[in-house]
């Protein structure tokens, strides 16, 4: 069973890092399945110029044209959910029955947060004198720093992605160096399902370097 190619996510593109890089070992063998490079403060310094841009461009996107490339990217999700889920339990040690499971849960945590974003109603504040009203809309507030662990690679890096871009934010993601394989195949299905350039960046590293 062939593993799959390790890149960083940064504007749209698939990269390598400039950094070093380490090993990705199956927990089951103890044998190399491949080798993930890491990411420089450069890289950061990309990534973090790339997540600004994606917020000037994400943020004026309707919560329904939001929601409608979420609901795409969970389709995606589960079309793949087999291919993911091999990588993933290559390199996290799930049965296949487990790692599909995380998958198909990715995809219905995506739809939740597509429909929740367009569900981020305003309110309206009783005001302390006759002739004011007070309003509050929501807004979205800036990139977001998202940070997922090895156990549930897949399911904790989507709640955050699909969270952030659902409010309107963009994000850079860090995942575990450990399992990289399935949160790439996951960033994968946002990439085709029409996210712009910068809304989403993917990248590893050394966690008291980079995080």
């Amino acid at each position: 069973m062939s593993y799959t190619s390790l890149e960083h996510y940064i504007d749209g593109n698939w990269v390598k890092p400039s950094g070093k890089s380490q090993d990705v070992i199956n927990p089951s063998n103890s044998k190399t399945i491949g080798e993930l490079g890491l990411a420089s403060r450069g890289d950061l310094d990309k990534a973090l110029a790339a997540v600004d841009k994606g917020f000037k461009t994400w943020r004026k996107v309707s919560a329904y044209e939001r929601g409608k490339i979420l609901r795409k990217a969970a389709d995606l999700v589960r079309t793949r959910a087999d291919e993911i889920a091999k990588v993933l339990t290559q390199e996290q040690g799930k049965v296949f029955a487990e790692a599909k499971m995380e998958l198909v849960s990715a995809g219905d945590i995506i739809d939740w947060f597509a429909g929740e974003g367009q569900r981020a109603y305003g309110r309206i504040i009783p005001a302390r004198a006759d002739g004011v009203r007070n309003m509050v809309i929501m807004e979205p507030i800036g990139p977001v720093a998202g940070f997922a662990p090895w156990n549930f690679p897949v399911t904790q890096a989507v709640r955050k992605i699909a969270a952030s871009l659902a409010a309107g934010c963009s994000i850079i993601i860090k995942c575990p160096e450990e399992t990289p394989g399935s949160p790439i195949g996951l960033v994968k299905c946002f990439h085709d399902a029409g996210v712009p350039p910068g809304v989403i960046n993917l990248v590893y590293g050394v966690p008291a370097e980079i995080s």
